[in-house]
């Protein structure tokens, strides 16, 4: 059991955390009927398409500031309730616009959630601002902007999702050279749905330290090796992986052999009740599932916590948590 452990994640999407108790209530109280996205069993979706569409009309469901902050700390507090002592949090001021709240209040009301979770429980969190590729370029660019001159301290990274097969990399260079420029922590989801070459394609024309998923770079050889002497840390997702049949088993993830070639990974949930999974589980499936020790997986979590999009004050405190409880001070081998 890794109920005890201390957790930490970097790779989270907001509305995809949305638990379908709360999805329902949310529904009701706009009266919104659910039942083509949501059963007795949860979300239901059936291919990646499917599930982007199954996530837009459960973030739709999200309409005020207090909705937003409502929806943050009930995450957050899901998260410390399992010794979680850090999380990054993936938004979309794209969303608050498309659903007339605008930019501004929607994270305005993620950011009154993670000072309300912070204040209940201890968590520490962030936002990574992200575009959605699937919009084209110019939307990503905007979200870019948006991220560049808001000038928040708790907006601390940059990040493009959405369908991975829409668009060259090249095409979004711009809004990464923006978010550069303004300071913010770097990533990029590629490697999921797309093969090897969208990590390459990553690596070479954003030059991340991080890449959300990531996990199919493990057929090319080379990446793998080019992964590790980078430092590039992978945010990998295992529950989601097999969700959307990135691979097929477990058993054939390729966590552990990314992990073994020396690439920096760690454990994250991504959209977990889209995907049946929560932070907690994804720890249980790296021991139970993949064989890792204890020790291995609190490498990993400080591997996230090392990458984290955060202040070195706060890092180092949230690294001094780590090592108090393991009692190790991370530079031994996993």
């Amino acid at each position: 059991m890794t109920r005890h452990l201390l957790k930490a994640e970097i790779h989270c999407h907001l509305e995809g955390a949305a638990p379908p108790d709360l999805t329902r209530a949310q529904a009701q109280k706009y009266g919104v009927d659910v039942s083509s996205i949501l059963d007795e069993n949860g979300y239901v979706w059936s291919d990646f398409s499917a599930f982007l569409v199954c996530y837009d009309a459960v973030a739709s469901l999200f309409r005020t500031a207090d909705d937003y902050a409502k929806l943050t700390e009930s995450y957050l507090a899901e998260l410390a309730a399992v010794n979680t002592i850090y999380s990054e949090i993936i938004v979309s001021p794209d969303h608050g616009d498309r659903i007339g709240l605008g930019a501004d209040a929607y994270l305005a009301g993620v950011c009154d959630g993670i000072h309300a979770a912070r204040e209940a429980t201890g968590i520490e969190a962030r936002i990574i601002v992200t575009g959605e590729r699937h919009f084209g370029p110019e939307r990503v660019i905007a979200a870019a902007q948006y991220a560049a001159r808001a000038r928040n301290p708790l907006v601390t990274g940059f990040n493009m999702a959405g369908e991975e097969r829409m668009g060259r990399v090249a095409d979004y260079a711009r809004a990464f050279d923006i978010a550069r420029d303004a300071g913010l922590g770097l990533t990029i989801h590629a490697g999921e749905v797309c093969g090897a070459s969208s990590v390459r394609d990553a690596l070479d024309v954003v030059r991340p330290s991080r890449i959300g998923h990531g996990v199919r770079a493990i057929e090319d050889t080379a990446l793998v090796e080019r992964l590790a002497e980078l430092g590039t840390v992978l945010e990998v997702c295992p529950g989601s992986n097999i969700a959307l049949k990135v691979f097929p088993d477990f058993d054939s993830h390729s966590l552990r052999a990314l992990k073994a070639a020396g690439v920096r990974v760690c454990l994250n949930s991504d959209d977990p009740p889209f995907f049946r999974t929560s932070l907690a589980r994804e720890y249980e499936i790296a021991s139970s599932a993949m064989g890792f020790s204890d020790a291995e997986i609190n490498g990993m979590t400080r591997t996230a916590i090392e990458a984290a999009f955060v202040d070195e004050a706060t890092r180092v405190r949230l690294l001094s948590r780590l090592d108090a409880e393991t009692g190790d001070d991370g530079r031994k081998p996993a």
